[in-house]
């Protein structure tokens, strides 16, 4: 039912929101390099950061500055949060996933319950307050206010489609039916924690990754900064836009290199509907039975050398125009595939492009010495994460 909400039509008004935070985030770092600091981060942090801002922005309609307000109360609150993602959840998320009805039926929730009536009570006053004041701002709350009110339709977008990241995942035809259902305030809540996890938690781990791969191969930063000068003299006075950064192709091959090696995303799940029959017609013969959960190893498949040769170099150039046809697209599942992929894709996309269009135009960024090569991964039962952090430093171009 959401599907329409993120169509390029729809991302196009939500993109000067994004890249006004990308822009924000490096006019700090050369505020700082100025004053005569050292730019070195521990860069999961930072993305955090910047994650937060966009998702505050373009989900809740709050404006925060990340990096110059630390501890701002919305940062704090994703923060808080987002903590169930560690080992003592473990048996909570089998539980869930086991029985997936237990949720319902026994009102479980994740969130401690003064986090969760906070977060519903910023949400429901700032719905209330555009209503009584016919306040129309161009982003996700006021989408999902169609979408409560049964309004929301799909817009086609041809262009945008012909021109989306190589990794964009394409609407289904389910999402392309316009929905008159009513949602309730308990969905609405529901849909704006998830963008609090994809903004806050799985975009920043791409992110962090991104910078450490581009570290550690400068001549693909190299390139791709090139890429971006040459944008730069094509814009000439005008504004970086939406249509430009969705055409600029070598920063596609960049980004979709980076959700293969580093996909936040390590596993898919779903349930089986009916039946179904598996024959691989070489001996492997099976039944999917009705209500078994089937996982996909989504990672594994992106490091299996059938699929991708020399899995462990990252090498955008599997992702030319001239390559990309090689690539077995029921292997590369970044943001899944069919119905129940990730409706969000572009705008993931354009967060990470935007901040690193920025980065990458003012800095060269360097692996810091507090980063072990090669890295060290962390234990961790859901995420992405590297033993001591991943340090980059930020030095200014000439």
């Amino acid at each position: 039912a959401l599907s329409p909400a993120f169509t390029g039509s729809r991302m196009r008004p939500i993109f000067e929101l994004v890249t006004k935070c990308g822009r924000s985030m490096a006019t700090f770092f050369k505020e700082e390099a100025r004053a005569g600091r050292k730019l070195e981060y521990e860069i999961k942090d930072t993305f955090q950061r910047y994650g937060n801002d966009v998702i505050a922005t373009v989900a809740f309609g709050i404006e925060v500055d990340s990096m110059r307000d630390y501890n701002n109360e919305f940062f704090e609150m994703a923060t808080k949060m987002l903590s169930f993602s560690s080992w003592k959840m473990v048996p909570l998320m089998v539980i869930m996933r086991v029985l997936a009805a237990l949720g319902q039926k026994t009102n479980m929730d994740f969130m401690d319950s003064k986090l969760s009536d906070h977060f519903k009570k910023m949400i429901r006053d700032n719905m209330k307050q555009r209503e009584v004041n016919k306040i129309v701002r161009n982003d996700m709350i006021n989408i999902l206010m169609e979408v409560r009110n049964g309004s929301l339709k799909h817009r086609q977008d041809e262009q945008d489609t012909k021109d989306a990241g190589f990794a964009t995942v394409e609407e289904s035809s389910v999402g392309k039916t316009t929905h008159s259902r009513k949602w309730t305030d308990n969905e609405l809540f529901a849909q704006c924690f998830l963008f609090f996890i994809a903004g806050f938690d799985t975009a920043s781990t791409l992110m962090s990754f991104l910078a450490y791969e581009l570290s550690v191969n400068p001549e693909i930063q190299e390139r791709l900064h090139e890429e971006i000068r040459q944008t730069e003299d094509s814009l000439k006075t005008n504004p970086l836009s939406y249509e430009v950064l969705q055409k600029m192709q070598y920063l596609d091959q960049v980004v979709s290199e980076a959700l293969r090696k580093w996909s936040p995303n390590m596993q898919l799940d779903r349930y089986c509907r009916k039946d179904y029959l598996y024959d691989d017609n070489a001996g492997t013969r099976f039944v999917i039975e009705q209500g078994h959960m089937v996982v996909i190893p989504v990672i594994a498949m992106h490091h299996d050398p059938q699929y991708f040769p020399e899995p462990e170099r990252f090498d955008p150039e599997r992702f030319s125009e001239e390559n990309r046809s090689k690539i077995n697209t029921g292997a590369y599942l970044p943001f899944g595939v069919g119905p129940r992929n990730c409706i969000g894709s572009r705008l993931a996309l354009m967060e990470v492009k935007s901040i690193f269009y920025h980065l990458v135009r003012d800095f060269r960024l360097v692996l810091s010495e507090k980063t072990q090569v090669p890295l060290t991964m962390a234990k961790h039962p859901f995420a992405l994460l590297v033993e001591g952090g991943l340090w980059v430093e930020f030095k200014p171009r000439s």
